[in-house]
């Protein structure tokens, strides 16, 4: 199947996906309307999405009651398709496959046509330009006809919740799309790349949208929930300005990954950018490593001490082969300590630093092919250049001992409000403080220019 993955990378699509949003199911983001009255039968919805924590959560619902609704459904491994119909499940299509990958961008297509005789046609779910054929359940209707299909005044739409109870869906959407009164298929919204064989989207403004269709393009910061098709816009839930990403389906950035170790509660939050310290356990440790592991190049990334705790390793890199059998200060090849020292492989280079303090964002440079790191705290150099780093493959990470502390990274995407910005060379990124010259934000796009 294909995917855009943060190891995987094309350097120019032809068409640029500017932004998305994200969701934070902590924060019970979402966003919805009210519908006119639109097609019984016909319909399609296309969206991109990619997951931050992995918990159950609607990406799309057409909303009467409990009894009546057409949804989407996320849960921590598959995607269901449900329409209920007068108090009972007239479709259930639940995937065999799982699709758990923190790290890649899926495009999900529902094509919706009750006029065909073919109970298995009537509706159709591509996943990345691909059909979707093998369910784990797969009940099929024979009705002609449904409100829930296009929406009626007795529907809300709602993008990222499930209205009957708290599941939020967590992570990021770009390009969302409802088509009502006509049937398309995937390659209306995407094309394979021919160098790559990547699937990638392709412009759907050209689109004919119908009477309730809608597009968002998550472009407007200040109104998430415009409607770029010119019809009536979403109201917004749980979301603000800075909940505007430039992590998209053209330029998949780094972030978090709690599946490499989400034990010890730890909380992943904000699109698996921001990491809390879980219940006090002794000297267990309390990882969060990047999506993306570099190998070459020259990377550059901020992350905001929120909540700085004893014994942390707030910033620094760790060998892939190393992220899970010890502390990042232990055996770490570099990181900063939050006491003000900087420390690797169990002892420290450099002592008598600043101490890190709450709201202080600390900077990394990391140099793979000279194999040099340089840190930063709030826009200055801290202590000096950290030199001899063995060539290997890197993780970038932060690790507590304790309960509490709270992490935010900036990959060039943040979580936090900025209050400068900055960009890379390639005008990539936005950061608090100036990207040193030569050195980059970490995506797939800069990835595929200098990894």
């Amino acid at each position: 199947m294909p995917l855009i993955l943060g190891t995987n990378s094309i350097k120019d699509t032809g068409f640029d996906v500017a932004n998305s949003c994200r969701f934070d199911a902590g924060s019970s983001s979402y966003m919805s309307k009210s519908l006119g009255t639109g097609s019984t039968t016909n319909a399609t919805i296309s969206m991109w999405f990619k997951r931050g924590k992995l918990v159950q959560g609607d990406l799309y619902q057409m909303y009467d009651d409990g009894s009546n609704l057409f949804r989407i459904r996320l849960s921590a491994t598959y995607i269901q398709l449900n329409v209920g119909a007068s108090g009972a499940d007239i479709v259930i299509k639940t995937t065999s496959r799982f699709f758990r990958d923190v790290s890649a961008w899926y495009h999900l297509v529902v094509a919706i046509d009750l006029s065909d005789s073919t109970a298995e046609n009537k509706i159709k779910l591509y996943i990345n330009g691909i059909r979707e054929t093998s369910f784990s359940t797969n009940t099929n209707t024979t009705t002609t006809s449904g409100a829930w299909v296009g929406g009626s005044s007795d529907y809300t739409l709602n993008i990222g919740r499930e209205p009957d109870n708290t599941d939020f869906f967590d992570g990021y959407m770009s390009e969302v799309v409802f088509i009502d009164g006509t049937t398309l298929d995937a390659t209306s919204f995407g094309e394979f790349d021919e160098d790559s064989g990547i699937w990638k989207p392709i412009d759907v403004s050209g689109l004919t949208f119908g009477t309730n269709g809608f597009y968002l393009d998550f472009k407007d910061s200040a109104n998430l929930g415009n409607d770029a098709n010119g019809g009536t816009d979403f109201t917004e839930s749980g979301l603000a300005a800075v909940d505007q990403s430039t992590d998209t389906c053209t330029n998949n950035f780094a972030t978090l990954n709690p599946l490499i170790y989400e034990s010890r509660n730890n909380t992943f939050a904000e699109g698996n950018l921001k990491i809390t310290g879980g219940t006090a356990d002794g000297w267990d440790n309390k990882y969060g490593v990047s999506t993306i592991a570099v190998s070459s190049g020259k990377w550059y990334l901020e992350a905001k001490a929120t909540t700085m705790v004893t014994s942390q390793g707030v910033l620094g890199i760790i060998k892939t082969s190393q992220a899970l059998s010890g502390s990042l200060r232990d055996i770490g090849t570099a990181c900063i300590d939050s006491g003000g020292s900087i420390s690797g492989g169990g002892g420290d280079f450099q002592t008598g630093l600043t101490s890190f303090a709450n709201g202080d964002i600390a900077g990394i440079a990391f140099d793979a092919d000279a194999g040099t790191v340089q840190f930063y705290r709030n826009g200055s150099t801290y202590g000096s250049q950290v030199t001899s780093i063995a060539s290997d493959t890197y993780y970038f990470a932060t690790n507590s001992y304790e309960q509490g502390a709270v992490m935010e990274f900036n990959f060039g995407s943040p979580p936090f409000a900025i209050s400068s910005g900055n960009t890379d060379g390639n005008d990539y990124g936005n950061f608090e403080y100036a990207v040193p010259s030569g050195y980059y934000s970490l995506n797939t796009k800069n990835l595929a220019e200098y990894g």
